[in-house]
């Protein structure tokens, strides 16, 4: 199984012998590579319970939470990192979650898909209906993902809420950077990547 591209720029943000806790962590893949390759150590927390197999069958400690009920029962400045890797989109209150992962954690790292990538824009131009994309592949009606953004949506988000973004990185599917997804990264960029404390 190949390792997620996405991931790949996750773990290169954060460093050696730290404590990480991976949101909707899926199979354990990130945590397992950051445990091997940085010695990390931490926890993956998701919903699903093949996802929750997966991840002890990789060694990876997880527990069971349901995201939108919050992370109240974690210490304050736990973590060193807490990560969401392209599960804001599923998030009832992302904003509360946001806050919640800042609490917890010194730094957060945030990824997800950008609603305003062009072949969004285009699809539901030409269309009338909601986009299907590699990025978000359902339709309207099935989907988990009930607050799609875009990158410029994001940056206002953060602005309004004084969340301090160290760094970002707007890429293509194959977690590329250009110069067009660096002139018009709202317009470019397929996913999008922060740091943010």
């Amino acid at each position: 199984m190949a390792f997620r591209k996405d991931l790949l720029l996750i773990s290169s943000w954060i460093k050696p012998n730290t404590k990480v806790l991976d949101l909707g962590c899926g199979d354990g893949e990130l945590l397992k590579i950051l445990k091997q390759d940085k010695n990390i150590t931490g926890y993956g927390i998701d919903n699903n319970i093949n996802n929750l197999k997966l991840s002890l069958k990789k060694n990876v400690n997880v527990l069971q939470i349901d995201l939108d009920n919050g992370l109240e029962d974690f210490e304050s400045k736990y973590f060193d990192y807490v990560v969401l890797a392209q599960s804001l989109q599923v998030i009832k209150n992302p904003k509360d979650l946001l806050n919640q992962m800042l609490r917890i954690g010194k730094e957060i790292i945030v990824s997800f898909p950008n609603m305003g990538h062009w072949s969004s824009r285009i699809q539901l131009l030409t269309t009338g209906k909601m986009p299907v994309t590699g990025n978000l592949p359902y339709t309207w009606h099935d989907t988990p993902n009930i607050h799609l953004c875009t990158i410029k949506d994001f940056l206002i988000f953060c602005e309004t809420n004084n969340f301090e973004i160290l760094e970002q990185f707007i890429t293509d599917n194959n977690q590329k950077s250009n110069v067009f997804t660096k002139l018009l990264p709202n317009f470019f960029g397929q996913v999008a990547t922060f740091r943010i404390k």
